[in-house]
């Protein structure tokens, strides 16, 4: 997968690009990552990127041309990419998405700063927008590197176990299981023996227990979107009986 992003402050991602899973992603040529600052496109001869904003109103709003060109100049020999917009008011990020982006094969990210866009890159450019949150952030970078975090994960490989992001919190549609390592007496505080039975069916019971109970009390709400299985349906209601829920 290649990766471009758009921004005024590539520096921001030094760090995040270089470090952990995202550098292991880039040394095993799952991904190659690239950051470009925009303000080099501008053909304005102070390099400005943003204007005053038509009838009037607080902020400055980035002027369509050094986007429209960097990205321009990032598709010339390549087909289309997935050009995503990272923006408070675009849909609200999730697993799923992030899954379906792990798909492409070239993935630009554009991040904006001051009051917004002009609408004209929206339009024409943009194939998704996306927020990680309700609420506002001073640019874009700090959603993008979320987004190509989570994305970059699910890249065969990258992970040291495949099924790890199989088996991850919103993946299934649950949240994830507890998990316990070593000692299995810690402070009096022990393991579940079942998970040091052996029993690979009982083991994966409890987990499938544990899951749903987790997510029963924690976001009930992912629990009514789901299809249930009815042996799911059961370990539902047993669970509402134990803790007493309606």
């Amino acid at each position: 997968m290649k990766i471009d992003v758009l921004s005024l402050f590539p520096s921001m991602f030094d760090g995040v690009f270089g470090e952990s899973i995202l550098k292991k992603a880039q040394e095993k040529n799952a991904v190659e990552l690239n950051v470009v600052n925009f303000r080099e496109y501008s053909t304005n001869k102070h390099q400005n990127v943003d204007d005053y904003p038509y009838g009037g109103g607080a902020g400055m709003v980035l002027t369509p041309q050094p986007i429209f060109d960097a990205v321009e100049k990032l598709t010339e020999t390549a087909k289309k990419p997935r050009v995503v917009l990272l923006c408070p008011q675009g849909e609200r990020y999730t697993q799923a998405k992030a899954e379906e982006l792990a798909a492409e094969e070239h993935l630009i990210f554009i991040c904006g700063h001051y009051e917004g866009y002009d609408e004209r890159i929206r339009e024409q450019l943009v194939t998704d927008e996306i927020s990680i949150g309700d609420y506002v952030l001073t640019g874009g970078e700090l959603g993008a590197m979320v987004v190509i975090d989570s994305v970059v994960r699910l890249l065969p490989d990258v992970l040291g176990n495949n099924h790890s992001a199989v088996q991850d919190s919103h993946s299934t549609g649950l949240l994830e299981h507890p998990h316990y390592t070593r000692p299995a007496d810690f402070r009096g505080l022990t393991v579940p023996e079942v998970l040091m039975s052996g029993n690979h069916k009982k083991i994966e019971q409890w987990r499938q227990k544990e899951s749903l109970k987790r997510t029963l009390l924690r976001r009930p709400d992912m629990l009514e979107k789901m299809e249930l299985t009815e042996e799911q349906k059961k370990l539902v209601a047993q669970l509402k009986e134990e803790n007493q829920l309606s």
